[in-house]
């Protein structure tokens, strides 16, 4: 009898064997339709980020190549003497990041100037159900926009952004964050109004 079963044993080896291929090569197939739904997510995922970023591109002309930020004037009483080159540089960096544009001061076909005319700290008084005062930072400035290929093509208008900070705060210890804060808003604003057409 023991002979008989270990006989049989050599015969069954082969169908257990197929068995385990068979299970592999249904592991392999499995793995490999899982893998190809994985990258098929990652095609549409990138698709709509790509998307999703084209509707916030900028709209410049195919021949629109460059750009100029010329010297900011500053009328604004008690704003920091630095605060136009701030400004002009801030505004500078961001055309140059978000588009496409070369900075030149030769023959540019985009020019952006303007002055810095409001830069006030006011009192804001507690809100209904709050007990805590607040001071505000404003600052305003005017934009003259030229493009030197199209007359048509040009505007002048004003932009304003604010930040409040605690009453009992000196203006010094926290100017420069309010600046940097509320010119973000503003260059913002502006970049949109330039390229975006808002």
């Amino acid at each position: 009898m023991i002979s008989e079963k270990l006989s049989q044993l050599p015969g069954q080896l082969p169908g257990k064997k197929k068995f385990i291929q068979n299970k592999v090569s249904s592991f392999q197939i499995n793995d490999i339709f899982k893998n190809g739904i994985c990258f098929i997510m990652i095609i549409l995922i990138l698709s709509v980020c790509t998307g999703c970023y084209s509707l916030k591109g900028t709209s410049i002309a195919k021949d629109v190549k460059t750009y100029y930020v010329g010297n900011f004037k500053l009328t604004a009483l008690n704003a920091p003497a630095t605060i136009t080159q701030t400004f002009a540089e801030s505004l500078k960096d961001k055309i140059s990041k978000e588009s496409s544009l070369k900075y030149t001061d030769e023959n540019p076909h985009l020019e952006f100037n303007g002055t810095i005319q409001g830069f006030n700290v006011t009192s804001v008084a507690p809100q209904p159900g709050e007990r805590t005062s607040f001071n505000r930072l404003t600052i305003s400035l005017s934009v003259e926009y030229t493009n030197n290929l199209d007359p048509k093509d040009k505007w002048t208008k004003s932009f304003s952004h604010f930040e409040d900070f605690p009453s009992e705060t000196n203006l010094l210890q926290v100017q420069d964050e309010l600046i940097d804060v509320i010119f973000k808003q503003i260059l913002e604003d502006i970049f949109n109004q330039a390229f975006n057409n808002w």
